[in-house]
């Protein structure tokens, strides 16, 4: 069996580099085996794309990471209750004995094809099919449809499989005082599952992988803090995609800050974990962007530090004093700004900072998507072996590269202005105090 260097090292010829995957093995590593990851896999998953979710958690095992796995059986179930002549919408024969022991069944049948592919691919997984949720029915709901509530997660059987080095495959069933069983689904137990652990991470497996937008883009990051009303607000926001980010942002309120949930595939769960570039949608609480319209509110030492830790330079000594400001945008930590100034009739984004942390949380996509929507009209340059570049290229509406330097603008639709702009960035005298490195705008 390969060992986790190998694995690693597989793994970065097809994502990326070394330094950001021993980087979120160290963060996950660091975390208590329990606390890592509750990962929800909906029943459409098991049917439809086991090989490929039990590969991926299979690579986390062999890494030596041991996520709490809860699944679901929608898909499954229906066509149990179909063939047997069970109406699902009627709550006498939801309830029977005979819909209760299909509902047994199929948990079981589904909860053993995963734990068996996982056991095939050489991971220890245990089966979980109940003891871990006591639930009881809503009394209002009697009647009509059935609907459970979570009353304790016991986590006896969840920690008796991570201190043998076994992942734990939960079954999204709950027991009554009663004794009756109850078909939770994977999000409700997912939600209670995350509650009770205060995971670092909670993964949504979907096959559609991460949030899309209006246009059908990825949303690669959402930071709650800054991006949440909005969002909501969108017109083109479906009503299962609002509900989606209402549950996280409730979930997330119940965990550590450092917590988040990301949506993605199972096939990209990896690049998901391990790249800062991510493939799916990372949530965070995340953290505040302030404006500042002129350098009086800002904490200069802080702010030069930034730079520093951004682009592995100070900025030159007199920067402060020799730049028109026009807007400072600053997250509440200090590990990410935009900074423009006023270079001739269209804002000049003379710095974009962000530190490696704060990448691979997504502050650096949320403040971009804050500036742009209060300054639509934007142009910038970047050394043409920027790293960066490839990110500032999908945001960009045009660029021109002459010489050492890229430049970039948005908003701007007519040739002249877009020539003046880049005339004065090429132009513009460094600011930094020695070579440009990484993700510079200056």
């Amino acid at each position: 069996m390969p060992n986790p260097r190998e694995l690693i090292v597989k793994l970065l010829r097809n994502l990326g580099g070394r330094k950001e995957v021993e980087q979120y093995l160290k963060q996950f590593s660091s975390v208590e085996h329990k606390r890592f990851a509750v990962i929800k896999v909906g029943g459409g998953l098991l049917a439809d794309d086991l090989e490929s979710l039990a590969s991926s958690l299979n690579f986390l095992h062999q890494v030596g990471l041991h996520p709490v796995v809860v699944h679901g059986v929608g898909p499954q179930l229906q066509a149990a209750f179909e063939a047997a002549g069970i109406d699902p919408t009627d709550w006498a024969q939801r309830t029977s004995p005979r819909a209760l022991e299909q509902v047994r069944r199929v948990f079981r049948t589904e909860n053993l094809r995963l734990v068996d592919m996982l056991e095939e691919m050489g991971a220890r997984g245990r089966p979980v099919v109940g003891g871990v949720f006591a639930a009881e029915l809503d009394d209002d709901d009697r009647g009509k449809e059935q609907r459970a509530r979570i009353v304790r997660v016991d986590t006896d059987a969840i920690d008796s499989s991570l201190k043998a080095g076994s992942m734990p495959v939960l079954a999204s069933i709950g027991e009554t005082a009663g004794g009756q069983i109850l078909d939770l689904g994977p999000d409700l137990a997912a939600h209670a599952l995350a509650v009770r652990l205060q995971p670092y991470k909670i993964v949504l497996l979907r096959a559609k992988g991460g949030l899309r937008d209006e246009y059908g883009d990825l949303l690669s990051a959402v930071n709650l803090a800054e991006d949440y009303e909005p969002l909501l607000a969108e017109p083109w926001m479906t009503s299962s995609t609002r509900h989606k980010l209402e549950l996280i942002h409730d979930l997330l309120g119940k965990l550590p800050r450092a917590s988040s949930v990301s949506i993605t595939s199972p096939d990209l769960l990896a690049m998901e974990l391990f790249t800062h570039k991510g493939s799916g949608t990372l949530v965070r609480r995340g953290e505040r962007i302030i404006l500042h319209e002129s350098l009086q509110s800002v904490d200069l030492p802080r702010l030069a530090g930034l730079l520093a830790a951004a682009f592995g330079r100070p900025p030159v000594a007199d920067y402060f004093t020799r730049k028109p400001f026009r807007r400072i945008y600053l997250a509440d930590s200090y590990r990410a700004a935009a900074i423009l100034t006023d270079e001739g009739p269209i804002p000049y984004l003379d710095k974009f900072a962000v530190t490696g942390e704060a990448q691979g949380e997504g502050i650096g996509g949320s403040l971009w998507l804050r500036m742009t929507r209060e300054t639509p009209k934007l142009f910038w340059r970047a050394r043409v072996d920027n790293p960066i570049n490839p990110w500032y290229f999908q945001r960009a509406d045009g660029s021109y590269t002459g010489g050492a330097w890229t430049v970039f603008w948005t908003g701007i639709t007519d040739f002249p202005t877009i020539q003046e702009c880049v005339e004065r960035a090429l132009a513009a005298p460094p600011t930094l105090e020695a070579a440009h490195t990484i993700g510079d705008a200056a």
